[in-house]
């Protein structure tokens, strides 16, 4: 089934705000709803692609059936752009200006590579597209000439696993729900479960270095991954021989986290651990979000470190974002303070001690147990959050987050800052905001922030939000954060990812592509500045 293309994940899951939330957003954001909803997907006035006869025949003969090259508007539409507010602002009211010229269907490594070819030999420009949920700009490319949507949906099997290395062979087009099952049936799991997951594939986690929420347990997506094949215009690049290796620089991490710009993925090597027995979460309250972000470092520092690990800051704890269901409910939390969630997952017996020896850290840093219900409240709604997002755009309401991650003594000061530059800007611009946050990706070292904007859109709502995001991110760099912890760099973040690498940074990825994409046909303009 493909998502809704006008707004995240399966339409049937979809549901209106309570009429409470309305009320609240009238209220406190002067939010009104808006005059019409979506434009259907059938009266967008598309352009006709502008592939050549020429062009179209040399991709058809790549893929060897011409039902896998598909130029029809429908489709076309649906590989427009990604998911982050403006993209579903601009397609809601029917805006495709950026639609791809084609979508091409491949079925094996040496399809993509021959794809490539032809785009570098016709001046096609190609972007790799798995699940579609780009927030950031990573599946709208800067181009001066047509591109075509390489998408992976055929690749998506598991290809081999390895019970005594424990390790899985897993194609880019494997979305995570069905890559779980098949690890499941062999008593595997890979633990990777952003709120992406029901959507995401493999290749765009490994592509845009994903986090999930068991992040504390399972490691980030790029810490699992061991192997990697890439299709690249001058030819295919293999990676990874061993779990590690003295031999020189490690090309893995150049090509993790490089959003298609390099080369497309066609497999990905992934450690994995064994199912767990257990599965337990449970919801913590500290007096405020200082106090609860210390008790988190000292799990983090000290341990034991639980599987899941996320703390929401007053605001988020009070709207009840912390436990998406409860939004606008009369379960949603009253009391003040700070909400956190503890999971841990394994055996019984591992379980039971780093629950134990946790609860003592978190009563000793001033926790208050709540219980099993807040645990399992937000485990039953961890994926619900771009869902609520459709329903305040339906609303009348913009919706949009950001994160960022450093280092635990910037932490204060990050979260200040651009807490401060979304508040001021909007206010600014008469559109007062609700800013929310929460801590969900902790390390001994540090710990990412995810902040959450919720105001009214203003009469262009696109144009609104520019001057807001661009100023989020002027205080992300100025208050010595990462531009990105886990959505990526796309366009949206490729001028301050720039700014956060330096000239000499910027030189050494530019160099990179000259070389394997000496045409500049892969993703233009993404991660790296189109030249």
């Amino acid at each position: 089934m493909d998502m809704l293309w006008s707004g995240w994940g399966d339409p049937a899951k979809a549901a209106p705000l309570p009429d409470t939330v309305v009320g609240l957003l009238r209220d406190l954001l002067g939010v009104t709803p808006g005059e019409s909803g979506p434009a259907h997907i059938g009266s967008i006035p598309a352009p006709d692609s502008p592939l050549t006869d020429k062009t179209r025949q040399a991709l058809v003969d790549c893929l060897g059936d011409a039902t896998h090259l598909r130029t029809d508007a429908e489709t076309r539409i649906r590989h427009t752009r990604g998911k982050s507010t403006p993209d579903l602002l601009r397609i809601r009211a029917g805006e495709v200006d950026d639609i791809p010229a084609a979508v091409a269907l491949p079925g094996s490594h040496d399809e993509v590579l021959a794809l490539l070819r032809v785009c570098a030999e016709h001046g096609v420009s190609a972007v790799p597209f798995g699940g579609g949920t780009s927030v950031v700009g990573g599946l709208a490319p800067e181009a001066q000439r047509c591109f075509i949507a390489l998408d992976l949906r055929r690749l998506d099997s598991l290809l081999a696993l390895d019970e005594v290395s424990r390790t899985a062979v897993l194609q880019p087009g494997l979305r995570a729900p069905e890559c779980e099952a098949l690890l499941n049936e062999q008593g595997f799991t890979l633990g990777h479960f952003p709120q992406s997951y029901e959507w995401a594939s493999i290749g765009g986690f490994a592509a845009a270095r994903s986090s999930g929420q068991a992040s504390a347990g399972y490691g980030r997506f790029d810490d699992m991954v061991l192997g990697l094949t890439v299709a690249t215009p001058e030819g295919t690049l293999e990676l990874g021989r061993a779990p590690r290796s003295a031999a020189g620089p490690d090309l893995r991490q150049l090509i993790l986290g490089s959003e298609g710009a390099l080369g497309v993925i066609t497999s990905v090597t992934v450690r994995i651990r064994p199912v767990p027995q257990t599965k337990i979460y449970e919801g913590w309250r500290f007096s405020s979000f200082e106090a609860g972000a210390l008790a988190l470092r000292k799990l983090a520092q000290d341990g034991p470190l639980p599987t899941v690990l996320r703390l929401s800051d007053e605001t988020e704890t009070f709207i009840g974002l912390a436990q998406p269901d409860a939004i606008g409910g009369s379960d949603a939390p009253q009391a003040a303070g700070c909400m956190a969630i503890a999971g841990y997952e394994g055996t019984a017996e591992d379980t039971a001690d780093r629950r134990a020896r946790a609860r003592e850290v978190l009563l000793a840093c001033g926790g208050e147990f709540l219980g099993a219900e807040p645990g399992d409240r937000w485990a039953h709604g961890r994926y619900n959050a771009p869902y609520l997002r459709d329903a305040l755009l339906d609303a009348g309401a913009f919706a949009e987050t950001l994160e960022t991650a450093t280092f635990w003594s910037g932490l204060p000061a990050l979260y200040d800052a651009v807490r401060q530059a979304l508040t001021t800007t909007l206010t600014d611009a008469g559109t007062p905001p609700l800013v929310m946050c929460h801590i969900s990706h902790v390390y001994e070292n540090g710990a990412s922030l995810y902040f959450t904007v919720v105001s009214a859109q203003g009469d262009d709502p696109v144009a609104h939000w520019a001057p807001v995001k661009r100023a989020a991110n002027d205080a992300i760099l100025l208050a010595g954060g990462t531009i990105s912890h886990h959505h990526g760099v796309g366009t949206d973040h490729r001028d301050w990812y720039a700014r956060e690498i330096g000239p000499v940074g910027v030189n050494i990825l530019q160099a990179v592509k000259n070389e394997i994409d000496p045409s500049g046909v892969l993703n233009p303009g993404v991660l790296i500045p189109v030249r």
